[in-house]
């Protein structure tokens, strides 16, 4: 016990963590350098809720055949706009993501503190059409807004429109990636608005990685709970480089390493800590 002891100190509010010395050493460096990403200009939002995705999340297929079903352009028009493309937290790669012809119909239930009306499905007969073969389920359900045929209240709905950097729940390890403007996503997958490529190559990173994974518990197989209230506790420097990540953009798995040693620089990190994060798995 006295080969294997060390010395911790418990004199604030936050949860006792027992570290060894390097592990106090590095999360005195993160957290000297860093700023919580809580008190950052960003918000983190979790996905779209519709109460049964059966009828509002649907295949490129159906989406054809809900627009075929449009009575004149006018009606084509506006359903084109309501059914955006939508990603699930499986679909969210590492850099990347998998477009799997997926689409949210986004019949909204307004901002009223924006004056944005609701959706009124009767504008969208096409939609209401397809909308009522699944009334027993979509009239019952508790996710639902003003009417059935509306999703639930999202104050943050217009930060869709917006880049952003998304990531699924339940992952083996960071899994992180940019998603373009008007990209919705499927909760209970999260993002941060706005996006920024520094602060994905930072949360991709095993420095990161490894800070946000020692806030919660590991599940068996290795999984691990990327809730926002571990990511918004991750201290990143503020006013960064651009030009220390930018060249990677585009070709990040192929420079992971580089990415890598980058971050250990902008957190002062010696040789010997770096050598412990990149055995710790």
């Amino acid at each position: 016990m006295r080969q294997n002891s060390t010395l911790s100190k418990f004199d604030g509010s936050n949860s006792w963590v027992i570290l060894s010395p390097i592990e106090q050493s590095i999360k005195a460096k993160i957290e000297k350098i860093g700023t919580p990403l809580k008190d950052w200009d960003v918000n983190i939002y979790r996905g779209v809720l519709t109460g049964f995705n059966d009828a509002f999340i649907i295949s490129g297929e159906k989406r054809e055949e809900i627009l075929g079903n449009c009575k004149d352009d006018n009606e084509r028009k506006r359903t084109e706009e309501l059914i955006r493309p939508i990603l699930r937290g499986r679909d969210i790669k590492r850099y990347e993501y998998n477009f799997v012809d997926l689409y949210l119909i986004n019949t909204h239930n307004g901002l009223k503190e924006k004056n944005i009306p609701r959706i009124d499905i009767n504008d969208y007969p096409a939609v209401k059409k397809h909308l009522d073969e699944y009334w027993d389920k979509i009239s019952v359900r508790a996710d639902k807004g003003d009417t059935p045929y509306n999703l639930r209240n999202c104050a943050y709905m217009e930060e869709f429109d917006k880049p952003k950097i998304v990531w699924g729940n339940l992952n083996l390890s960071a899994t992180y990636t940019l998603a373009p403007s008007g990209m919705m996503i499927n909760a209970p997958a999260t993002m941060i608005v706005p996006a920024n490529e520094s602060l994905l190559c930072i949360l991709n990173s095993k420095l990161a990685d490894y800070y946000i994974r020692n806030l919660g518990v590991t599940r068996n197989g290795g999984y691990f709970e990327y809730k926002p209230m571990f990511i918004e506790q991750l201290p990143v420097p503020k006013n960064i480089d651009e030009t220390i990540f930018s060249k990677f953009t585009g070709k990040e798995l192929e420079n992971e390493s580089e990415i890598n040693q980058k971050v250990y620089e902008l957190y002062k990190l010696t040789e010997e800590e770096i050598n412990f994060i990149e055995k710790t798995k």
